[in-house]
Parts: C-alpha cells; sequence; structure tokens
C-alpha cells in the first residue's frame, strides 16, 4: 500500500485554458479594430456616421494645419463643342459676331460655305465683308478653325437661305 501525501490533485480552472485565452485575446483585437475603423482613424469610416474630427479653436503662428485625405473622383469627359445659329441683324459684320461667339470671322466662313458662296475662303468671289440681315450662319462658340484642315463644306443653301440673299 502506498501512503497518501495529503495532497489533493491540482484542479484547473476553465481561467487556465489556452482556447479561453484565445478567444479573449480574438474578442479584444476585434473591439479595438471596430472602434478604429469607426472613428475614422483609417480613411475607412463607416457610411452614415457622422464622425468627423474636432476642429482646433486656435493654431498657433507657424504650425501646419493637418489636411483632410484627399479622394479619387473619376473625371467626367467634356462634352464636345455643339453648333449653334445666328440670325445676322442690321449692322452686323462676321468679326462683330464672332466676338460675342469667341471665334473669328473666318472660321464662321469656313463654317457657312456651303449655304453662302460668297463666304468660301477657297472661292474666287469670296466676300467676308458683306453679310445679309436674316442669314442663318451656324458656328461653334469658342472654337477656331484651322485654316490648314478646314471642315467640310456645309449643306447648300436652304429655302429661308436663299431668300434672304
Amino acid at each position: 500500500m502506498t501512503a497518501r501525501t495529503g495532497r489533493r490533485p491540482a484542479r484547473r480552472s476553465i481561467l487556465d485554458s489556452p482556447w479561453l485565452a484565445a478567444a479573449i485575446v480574438v474578442v479584444v483585437v476585434g473591439a479595438v479594430a471596430g472602434l478604429a475603423i469607426r472613428s475614422g482613424m483609417f480613411g475607412l469610416g463607416v457610411p452614415g456616421s457622422s464622425a468627423t474630427p474636432a476642429a482646433p479653436t486656435e493654431v498657433a503662428a507657424g504650425t501646419p494645419t493637418p489636411q483632410p485625405l484627399a479622394t479619387f473622383v473619376r473625371p467626367t469627359p467634356s462634352p464636345p463643342p455643339t453648333f449653334t445659329t445666328h440670325v445676322v441683324r442690321a449692322g452686323e459684320t462676321l468679326n462683330s459676331i464672332a466676338k460675342k461667339y469667341d471665334t473669328t470671322g473666318r472660321s464662321i466662313a469656313w463654317w457657312n460655305r456651303g449655304a453662302y458662296p460668297s463666304l468660301d475662303p477657297e472661292s474666287a468671289d469670296y466676300d467676308p465683308d458683306t453679310v445679309r440681315v436674316g442669314w442663318r450662319l451656324v458656328l461653334l462658340p469658342g472654337t477656331v478653325v484651322d485654316d490648314t484642315n478646314p471642315p467640310t463644306p456645309s449643306p447648300g443653301p436652304t429655302a429661308q437661305a436663299t431668300a434672304g440673299s
């Protein structure tokens, strides 16, 4: 027979479990990460949250002010210019019309040479100083024609255009 020493075997507490220790660490790390994200520490704020950094009430001279993180905004293409129509009034010239639309009189002549042959810069009958009241001139505001690469002629005169000539 063996003699008993009077000591009982040590009983382990549930708090001594390595699984419980690991679970506590996971919960604590998750809570800290959740708070950091929600507060905007990583720029990943939760949509709809109103957590914003407090603005300082007074900044010492020469102290750099922290700038917000830049966000990427996808650029949108600019629409191409579109033609507009101008009806010639008494006293107007190609140059006075061009000034209103930020273009040149010669550009207006290029765009309208098919409808009004006297405005064709390539024609022997080119007469940019003669425009008639009522002519409907098409033009592109803010655009100037490159004389080395002129546009194709506009369509021929319409019934309204020939009536006003």
